[in-house]
């Protein structure tokens, strides 16, 4: 069974395929205490990697800044979403979201760096009060090199979270953006 985030499947296959236990890394050690796993850690395979960096390599200006525009839209997406199931229960998006989400981060110091979760959380509370996470972060001066791997983790653990809100389906977030796309094409056919 694969427990990836359904973005971590559609980003890094390969990292994330597991068929056996062994190869899940879960590995009973005969010198571990009774009932001891060990779990060994995943790279990505090195042609996707390759791949990958390529392709940034072939971003330009124009085209990072679109890139950056598309994770702060889906920022925006999940957040909007999560809002309206909170109404629905009578619950505050920022109140009952947000922490959770930051104290996921600061769980997380390699992606998220102490000076860099304050900028991740101020980018949730715009988009879970209706404002654009684009249009509130702009306000700081460009993005920095800083901010770019927790960005895209940021979209990744709120696409985590619409999945667990939405009673364990585990594409739903990539559904409910998919939905949108279909939409707005339909939207333009007319």
């Amino acid at each position: 069974m694969n427990r990836a985030s359904p973005m971590a499947r559609l980003l890094w296959p390969s990292a994330t395929r597991r068929s056996t236990s062994v190869s899940r890394g879960v590995r009973p050690r005969p010198w571990a205490p009774s009932g001891a796993v060990v779990v060994r850690r995943w790279r990505a395979d090195p042609e996707r990697q390759r791949l990958l960096d390529e392709f940034a390599a072939s971003l330009g200006p124009a085209e990072f800044g679109e890139l950056l525009d598309g994770a702060c839209t889906l920022v925006y997406m999940y957040m909007s979403w999560m809002r309206t199931v909170c109404e629905e229960h009578d619950k505050d998006v920022v109140e009952h979201i947000v922490p959770t989400l930051v104290s996921t981060m600061r769980m997380m110091p390699r992606t998220f760096r102490p000076e860099v979760v304050p900028m991740m959380a101020g980018l949730l509370i715009a988009a879970g009060s209706g404002l654009s996470p684009n249009l509130w972060r702009a306000q700081y001066g460009p993005w920095t090199d800083a901010e770019m791997n927790p960005l895209e983790a940021t979209v990744a653990l709120l696409a985590e979270h619409v999945n667990r809100m939405s009673g364990g389906d585990q594409d739903f977030a990539i559904r409910l953006i998919t939905d949108a796309l279909s939409r707005a094409e339909g939207e333009d056919e007319e």
